[in-house]
């Protein structure tokens, strides 16, 4: 049974909610935001994350995570202009765009989230696309329910195309942050399944693993589902729904890989987003539906059960034959010495 939101317009409505978890336990409630960014433009992609937010705040949410790069946009269909050999004019001025929409960290946009977390007292973790210099950076931002920005994680592997416009994150921004709801950390998209990025979260205790991603394909919630059971935790996570009307008009946007142009009202990104606990139960989700906030709560001591059966880094864990090296220092392309005599 969903919570009335105090003194709040519904943006999205709520469509599922766990009200089984025990509640003589620790219990947290959680909102994954299922929606779309207002592509190129990200003070009215902020303002609507507002707008969620104070909608999750009224169902009495205390962590909410969002998508992949909510603010600053999943760039669906767009191939750059590229070919091998060459870019195209229109494609270099679509990345200037691109770029134009893409946030500094730290930066007056940061600090709105901040403010906004802090306002609506909860955990936030939200995607955004990270701009620093002239290189941007599929990047998971983490604030408290006090206004405290926390930090971030980059994404360490652009799948495919998206290499041509990301960068790659390091060993230095893997996080995972011990808050009075749980340890919580990020890890997005098909990172999730890079199994040694898994056993780093693991090997930090992630509690509540929040996984944004931009993957609607049905073998996402099998993948959920396994990383769950693997890590003995809650897994959340985020995906846009997208319909081809949320995209600048052609030609101004144009959707390759498609054989002819989509319609205003397909969906091009159609969503999945879901909770599942750590013995593998599905607590709201996938939804498919349309633009949704899925609330949860979270039965804490679940965790603990899960773990006598398998720890994957405690004791079903073999280190004397198997064992993993996370280097967590950052790289730099340069570097600069002096030597003062």
């Amino acid at each position: 049974m969903a919570l009335p939101p105090a003194s709040v317009e519904p943006v999205i409505a709520e469509v599922e909610m766990n009200a089984g978890a025990d509640q003589g336990a620790t219990t947290v409630r959680a909102t994954v935001v299922q929606a779309s960014s207002v592509f190129y433009d990200t003070p009215a992609t902020l303002d609507k994350a507002e707008k969620l937010i104070a909608e999750a705040a009224g169902y009495g949410s205390q962590l909410v995570l969002f998508p992949e790069v909510f603010v600053g946009g999943y760039p669906h269909g767009s191939t750059f202009g590229l070919t091998i050999g060459s870019r195209s004019a229109k494609g270099k001025e679509d990345f200037r765009k691109y770029h134009a929409a893409a946030i500094d960290v730290p930066g007056p946009e940061v600090s709105r989230l901040a403010a906004l977390a802090g306002k609506y007292k909860v955990f936030l973790v939200i995607g955004v696309v990270e701009r620093a210099g002239y290189t941007l950076y599929n990047t998971v931002l983490s604030f408290d329910s006090l206004g405290k920005y926390l930090g971030k994680h980059r994404k360490l592997m652009p799948t495919a195309l998206e290499r041509v416009f990301w960068g790659f994150g390091d060993g230095s921004t893997i996080p995972v942050y011990d808050t009075p709801l749980g340890k919580i950390g990020a890890v997005i998209c098909w990172e999730n399944r890079m199994p040694l990025i898994r056993a780093a979260m693991y090997a930090k205790g992630v509690e509540i693993y929040c996984a944004p991603t931009a993957d609607a394909l049905p073998s996402w919630q099998s993948s959920m589902t396994h990383i769950a059971l693997e890590g003995g935790c809650f897994v959340l996570t985020a995906n846009q729904f997208c319909l081809r009307k949320d995209f600048p008009p052609p030609p101004e946007y144009t959707f390759g890989g498609h054989e002819e142009e989509p319609s205003p009202e397909t969906a091009v990104c159609p969503g999945g987003s879901s909770i599942i606990s750590p013995s593998g139960t599905v607590l709201a989700g996938p939804n498919y539906e349309g633009e949704a906030l899925l609330t949860a709560d979270l039965d804490l001591g679940e965790i603990v059960r899960a773990k006598f059966d398998f720890d994957v880094v405690g004791h079903y864990a073999r280190p004397e034959v198997l064992s993993l090296t996370v280097k967590t220092e950052p790289k730099h392309a340069v570097s600069f010495t002096s030597t003062v005599g």
